[in-house]
């Protein structure tokens, strides 16, 4: 797969209560915002909203989807700045841009510097990334 800045890809995830509660569970995350109605509508979101674990792994999730199409992909490093919540019930759009590509011999591949975010249906970013990956034909 041929790497260039400035290639961007994305995916577009519908949210639903069930989901943001079975994935909660699943990682062990008890927090009632994500799982009781009742509960969250007494705190500041009104509403549940999903875990940041669960919209990370999203995001982080789209990255080796998108490279392992034409070969393999390790993650090497990301950094994320929570902004404001996703809801339980909101349509996200996980997006990513190729910000730098450089060749590295030792690791056989190229080593990619993305900037990513996931946009809420209000258009606004509730979670910012930035990510380094390692794109290889080897593991």
């Amino acid at each position: 797969m041929r790497v260039k800045p400035r290639d961007r890809f994305s995916s577009m995830v519908a949210l639903s209560p069930a989901m943001v509660s079975a994935f909660a569970e699943s990682v062990g995350d008890t927090n009632p915002v994500h799982h009781d109605p009742e509960f969250a509508a007494s705190t500041r979101y009104k509403r549940p909203i999903a875990s940041g674990t669960h919209t990370s792994a999203l995001l982080l999730a789209l990255t080796a989807s998108h490279f392992s199409k034409g070969g393999a992909m390790v993650g090497l490093e990301f950094w994320l700045k929570f902004r404001r919540p996703v809801y339980a019930d909101e349509q996200i759009v996980l997006e990513w841009l190729v910000v730098k590509v450089t060749p590295n011999h030792k690791l056989k591949g190229d080593v990619v510097e993305l900037r990513g975010r996931i946009k809420g249906q209000d258009g606004h970013t509730a979670l910012g990334a930035k990510g380094r990956v390692l794109v290889t034909n080897h593991l």
